[in-house]
């Protein structure tokens, strides 16, 4: 069953000598029991995607599209009914930048059971909460300050759990955590979806979303390029840019994608990727649609 289904969504930051393309024609389902990964380079797009469903952009923003989450457009609804029906209660956030979301005068423990309090649930889940972000329940009584950045990524992990929302979006939730923690954090994800629930992983932790995603979306310079099976995308990728990406890896061949990316500021009007693209013809002067967006994905069969 579909809990979330974005439709054309983009969105553009107009600045005074230039528009920034951060979000362009993004179509995505997530579903009940459904774990999908966003992947890709740093400054894609990615966490602007996440932020625009939470109505949490600048006023320089523009939006446009639909994000239909449990029948209501979270995109159009307005202000008052996102802060009233949806953030915490239908959707939940776990931010990539802990530093900043958390209320440097209150500790954890007072964060957690004021937020378990506003949504009604019981105060004393707080250590339980907290035990199942891998936070020492001793250490809710530090303020923000006392945290390192990875007892800081727990906490603003274990409030996105409080209010138990049905779909989870989680901006690169591993953030200053050591592997076994990483790893504890992932199988967290993992098991509240296996339970009915549904997560959103934004993330350029590749290995990470190999370990729990049912489904990979790659995102390049602003659009979905690669949107498949998890199983597929790591082991077989279609897209070029996937498999640059992956080869890039230490795991893999370790060798990095030659060129850059494009300027959000001043992107191509076809493949965004042709200038670092090895296959790349004169068709790649048209912009590529699907699941697989390439003229010449490297398997014909997924492109279908």
């Amino acid at each position: 069953m579909t809990l979330l289904a974005i439709e054309g969504l983009s969105v553009r930051f107009r600045l005074r000598d230039a528009t920034v393309r951060a979000v362009s024609d993004t179509t995505l389902t997530v579903r009940r029991g459904e774990l999908l990964a966003v992947v890709g380079e740093s400054g894609c797009g990615k966490s602007v995607l996440a932020h625009a469903l939470f109505g949490l952009l600048p006023g320089n923003a523009r939006v446009t599209g639909r994000a239909v989450l449990d029948g209501v457009d979270v995109l159009s609804c307005g202000e008052k009914r996102l802060a009233g029906e949806i953030r915490g209660r239908r959707l939940g956030l776990v931010p990539q930048s802990p530093a900043t979301a958390l209320t440097p005068v209150r500790t954890g423990r007072a964060l957690l059971t004021e937020t378990l309090r506003a949504h009604r649930r019981d105060p004393a889940l707080a250590e339980r909460i907290a035990a199942d972000a891998g936070l020492d329940p001793a250490d809710l009584d530090r303020y923000p300050f006392q945290l390192s950045g990875g007892m800081a990524q727990r906490l603003v992990t274990a409030l996105a759990l409080a209010t138990d929302p049905p779909l989870l979006i989680a901006d690169e939730p591993t953030t200053g955590l050591d592997r076994p923690l990483v790893d504890h954090t992932l199988d967290l994800l993992r098991r509240r979806c296996d339970a009915g629930g549904a997560v959103l992983l934004i993330t350029h932790d590749l290995a990470a979303a190999e370990r729990v995603a049912d489904t990979v979306a790659v995102m390049y310079a602003s659009r979905i390029v690669e949107h498949r099976p998890a199983r597929q995308v790591f082991g077989n990728p279609a897209h070029p840019y996937t498999a640059a990406l992956l080869d890039a890896l230490p795991d893999r061949a370790f060798r990095p994608i030659p060129g850059d990316p494009p300027m959000l500021t001043a992107l191509p009007a076809g493949c965004a990727f042709a200038a670092r693209c090895a296959r790349v013809t004169a068709a790649c002067a048209e912009l590529p649609t699907g699941p697989v967006a390439c003229h010449h994905p490297l398997l014909s069969e997924a492109a279908a």
